[in-house]
């Protein structure tokens, strides 16, 4: 079969690159829109392509996709993650409309997710954001990066410690699970110590279900980031690991899954905090104190 052949049978329309979070891997991907709304962070380069801009897809070719996925998959789909990086963006109305033609057409799934930015439910209530929960949308990824003001700023992520928090507390209030991510090394050496301070003072402050860090890093280069930066200097591996035992010996979190695990980690790290709080500590500590017998991951494995 050709290649166009092939595209002609995918129910579903892509427009590359096409992201999702790693525990999505057996989720039907479903964009409903193309792109991010915001997409000026100097440290992302998920859609920084020139083909890739944003625009959200039409509401009647977002359910005619559902209804062909029923037609191709049938009883197959038990999750589906809503892409691209901001289909949060769109209104109650929209979303709901989505949520209930996954609801009557593919009535298998068990989860639906999607990432959000804080900003996509600054216009949300409560209310609003219940009634997409008891519709089906039960996880989403909040790339906060970081808790701390200035690291945001310089990083033009367009968030706040405040707003950052106030929409993690607004999606905890409506029942829907919150999957934070935070950038290890992302404010540099000069920054260090802030950021995680006020990472983990933001995750205290709004005990999200799963915490997930990962390394920060530049495959097409760092120029965009460091130009938000006086002097802007990379943490080496022993100084990312110092930083997460600063963040992590400052977390008081009570039942959050926590990983480290992403493929730009160095130092894998899993446990639940705060039951696990002290051994992934004396990980970190064993790791600083003597790297080289610590089982890092080698740079070739990390695939960045």
């Amino acid at each position: 079969m050709g290649e166009s052949e092939t595209m002609q049978a995918d129910p579903v329309r892509y427009v590359p690159p096409v992201y999702r979070p790693p525990s999505e891997a057996d989720s039907l991907i479903l964009p409903l829109t193309d792109g991010c709304s915001w997409n000026k962070c100097t440290f992302c380069e998920m859609y920084t392509d020139q083909h890739k801009k944003f625009r959200p897809r039409g509401e009647q070719e977002v359910l005619d996709t559902i209804r062909r996925c029923r037609e191709t998959y049938g009883d197959q789909v038990r999750r589906i993650f809503l892409a691209d990086g901001d289909a949060l963006t769109l209104s109650t109305r929209r979303l709901k409309a989505v949520l209930e033609a996954i609801r009557q057409e593919l009535p298998a799934v068990r989860r639906v997710s999607s990432y959000c930015l804080p900003r996509n439910v600054r216009n949300k209530s409560v209310d609003e954001l219940k009634e997409l929960a008891d519709l089906g949308l039960s996880l989403v990824y909040v790339g906060a990066e970081s808790g701390d003001d200035e690291v945001l700023a310089r990083v033009q992520k367009g968030e706040t410690f405040e707003t950052s928090r106030d929409a993690l507390v607004k999606l905890g209030a409506a029942g829907i699970k919150r999957s934070v991510m935070i950038l290890n090394g992302l404010g540099g050496k000069a920054l260090s110590r802030q950021h995680a301070e006020n990472s983990a003072r933001l995750m205290n402050e709004t005990q999200p279900e799963f915490l997930a860090t990962l390394v920060v890093s530049f495959p097409k280069g760092e120029e965009r980031l460091r130009a938000g930066f006086d002097n802007w200097q990379e943490l080496n591996i022993v100084e990312l690991m110092q930083e997460m035992e600063l963040l992590i010996s400052q977390l008081h979190l009570r039942r959050t899954v926590f990983r480290s695990d992403h493929a730009s980690n160095w130092l894998i790290l899993k446990g639940t905090l705060g039951a696990d709080k002290e051994r992934l500590l004396a990980k970190l500590r064993s790791a600083i104190a003597a790297p080289e017998a610590a089982h890092l991951r080698p740079a070739w494995a990390r695939g960045l």
